[in-house]
């Protein structure tokens, strides 16, 4: 056998190696594109509880409000900031990006379309309350009245 020559079919094989290189390395780009990468510490997951919401508050996020004036005229949670939702796209400027925001409404929902509106504007640490106002009152917590 001569050591300087390639033997018959050693090409094909090598040619199956670097196919299957590439196609290792196709699906792990595309698999790293296309899956939710996972949190990271300091992510805020896009809903969170009363209890997460009182602790983020605790360490400086900032609360956004976007029911109603007649409705944070009721009862609002101290600290709050009320911008409705109606008028949350052309006031997004108002909310701060250095700090985390936590979105409350009534229930839950509007707060879920407060927290996309400020996803879409570019906002990333924004999470909606779950079940808002009603849950924040339910668990014991304080409101204050007016405006």
């Amino acid at each position: 056998m001569n050591q300087g020559t390639a033997t018959p079919g050693a090409s094909p094989d090598r040619k199956w190696l670097w196919l299957a290189v590439i196609a290792l390395l196709t699906i792990g780009v595309v698999t790293a594109l296309f899956t939710k990468r996972p949190a990271t510490k300091g992510d805020i997951p896009r809903e969170i509880s009363v209890a997460q919401a009182i602790a983020t508050q605790e360490k400086g996020s900032f609360l956004l409000d976007v029911r109603e004036p007649d409705e944070w005229a009721v009862a609002h949670v101290t600290g709050s900031t009320l911008i409705p939702l109606g008028e949350l796209e052309a006031r997004v400027a108002e909310v701060p990006r250095d700090r985390e925001i936590v979105v409350v409404c009534r229930s839950g929902n509007r707060s879920k379309a407060g927290r996309d509106i400020l996803l879409a504007a570019g906002y990333a640490q924004v999470a909606s309350m779950a079940g808002g106002l009603l849950a924040w009152k339910a668990e014991g917590h304080p409101t204050i009245a007016g405006p």
